[in-house]
């Protein structure tokens, strides 16, 4: 289905992939944060943001038909390095229980803010559905 790029001699990284090629539908879901789909924010703890912000992107991706496996690579956009270094462990478990154990090719940043106030999160995902 996905082919994991990783270049021989190069550490194996932990909860993302390095480089993924896939072949099928492309399916491009916009950033999703961490608000349910009536737009409201249900929670401000920043694992609640991010459980919710890939439950989006599921339901995005469903509707192509596609499923977690199927994400290529993902985005993450935060307003605060330390909060979301401070919960990785949670932040782990909140993606675990959503996509599973599917690690496609990620970026991170911590960005000065982002377009709805109260969002701490934001990820923008790429999918492959295969033919």
């Amino acid at each position: 289905m996905h082919t994991i790029l990783q270049p021989e001699g190069w550490a194996k990284p932990v909860g993302y992939a390095n480089g993924v090629a896939a072949r099928g539908q492309l399916v491009f879901i916009g950033g999703q944060v961490g608000w349910n789909g009536q737009c409201r924010f249900e929670t401000d703890d920043f694992v609640g943001q991010v459980r919710q912000t890939l439950a989006n992107i599921v339901a995005v991706l469903a509707e192509a038909g596609g499923e977690p496996q199927h994400i290529t690579s993902m985005t993450w956009y935060f307003t605060d390095k330390a909060e979301y270094l401070a919960n990785l462990k949670g932040i782990g478990e909140a993606y675990r229980a959503v996509i599973g154990r599917h690690f496609p090719a990620m970026a991170a940043m911590q960005v000065v803010a982002l377009v709805e106030d109260r969002a701490k999160v934001e990820i923008q995902a790429t999918a492959v559905i295969p033919d």
